[in-house]
């Protein structure tokens, strides 16, 4: 009798055995999907952060240049042209000084390689930036100031400066339009920053 419950008692304690095996299996595999989400959602903040460095840094930008701020107007109400990656169209200004037209087409320029990484390489390859991150600047006409006899102050509207980078899930559709389509075949994989402002009248009243 005590040898056939020794067998009984040594048969529970395998059972009891894979029974916290497949519990710790379970766990882990638990533990496994939070760290994976917790990287993504990681890296979705560090490049809204860099994201929202570059949208400061061009404000700051047309500020110091108010002057001829309407160069700085480069994409149109469809969301094109964009500055940053694959970005095609060349900036015109030629509007002020050869000085100020110079340093706006240089902010553009420079602006438009942070955004394509060019901050940081690895491997020969630009990973400064966001994934996929292009740049666009629109200014709403007919949101200009008066002058004191009424008529509207060129320049003076509301511009949206505006950045757009792949995330790394599908979401919501993200609005203003920059890049629109270029991020996965629904357009949900794409992310959007944006800060709209005013220039002040740059004139007497």
């Amino acid at each position: 009798m005590n040898s056939h419950n020794s067998h009984r008692q040594s048969g529970f304690g395998m059972i009891e055995v894979l029974v916290t095996l497949i519990i710790l299996m379970v766990g882990l595999l638990g533990l496994a999907g939070v760290m994976v989400q917790s990287q993504r959602s990681e890296l979705e903040s560090y490049q809204r952060v860099q994201a929202l460095i570059l949208l400061q840094d061009m404000s700051a930008r047309i500020n110091a240049n108010r002057q001829v701020s309407s160069c700085y107007a480069y994409t149109a109400s469809n969301g094109t042209p964009y500055l940053g990656v694959a970005a095609t169209a060349t900036p015109v200004c030629t509007i002020g000084t050869a000085l100020q037209n110079s340093q706006a087409l240089q902010d553009m320029t420079d602006w438009s390689n942070q955004l394509a990484g060019a901050a940081e390489t690895a491997g020969g390859n630009q990973v400064g930036a966001m994934t996929g991150a292009r740049g666009c600047i629109n200014y709403a006409a007919g949101t200009e100031v008066p002058d004191k006899n009424g008529a509207a102050i060129p320049g003076s509207g509301i511009y949206t400066i505006a950045i757009a980078w792949q995330g790394s899930g599908s979401t919501a559709i993200a609005t203003p339009n920059c890049a629109q389509g270029l991020y996965g075949t629904d357009d949900a994989q794409r992310r959007v920053v944006s800060l709209t402002m005013r220039m002040a009248s740059l004139t007497s009243p």
